[in-house]
């Protein structure tokens, strides 16, 4: 039976977790949004070992599981004198992870611009940073727009391994009163609406700016 009472006394514990897990969720979009939009523009030059060593980060960050990553964060680098506190070693790590898989989806937008487009710019007088800036770069970001989305979306349930070192996310806060009142069912029912919640009113939001922007092309 689903103890409504329960969900009812729990809400305001869950949702201050469920907004340190939106804080996760954009301290680390930020870093990957960033980082990612440099590393996909980096692959873009002719040199090779810039090149090759993108390729590495993305394989690296790729190829190994994040809960790995943030625990690398937390516990090896202060062993190097680096001490970051639980958000935000948590936040860096899921960031850092994000930035990896945002840089390949960019770099397929910036490769689906027409080559026309860009050599038509060049014989406008463009510079390569003005035509990377109003002609390549925001046809990218549009083509990339739904595969960010996905992205964004997959951040805050990822923002839920931040618990594994004591970060009191929501996923955290239902894990504490779980364990204190042994009703799984009603406290997981109740985190499993506030994710849908988060993750589908965030998807709403990007589709409406897709079309405002699609409206504007």
């Amino acid at each position: 039976m689903i103890d409504f009472n329960l969900i009812w006394h729990s809400l305001p514990t869950l949702l201050m977790g469920a907004g340190i897990s939106l804080q996760i969720t954009f301290v680390a979009a930020t870093i990957g949004l960033i980082l990612g939009s440099i590393f996909a523009l980096a692959e873009t030059v002719k040199s090779h070992y810039i090149r090759a060593l993108i390729g590495s980060y993305v394989m690296l960050f790729r190829g190994t599981p994040m809960l790995v990553q943030i625990l690398f964060v937390y516990y090896v680098l202060p062993q190097f004198g680096i001490l970051i506190a639980p958000f935000w070693a948590a936040s860096i790590a899921i960031g850092l992870n994000s930035s990896a898989y945002i840089s390949q989806t960019i770099r397929s937008g910036l490769n689906a611009v027409p080559q026309g487009e860009i050599e038509a710019a060049h014989t406008l007088g463009f510079t390569r940073l003005k035509t990377m800036r109003y002609i390549v770069f925001p046809q990218a970001f549009r083509a990339s727009l739904p595969t960010l989305t996905n992205e964004l979306i997959t951040l805050i349930k990822d923002s839920s391994l931040a618990s594994i070192i004591g970060v009191m996310e929501l996923s955290k806060e239902a894990s504490i009163i779980r364990s204190r009142t042994y009703d799984a069912f009603s406290i997981l029912l109740a985190v499993s609406i506030i994710y849908l919640i988060l993750t589908g009113t965030l998807a709403f939001c990007i589709k409406k700016y897709e079309k405002r922007v699609k409206s504007h092309v």
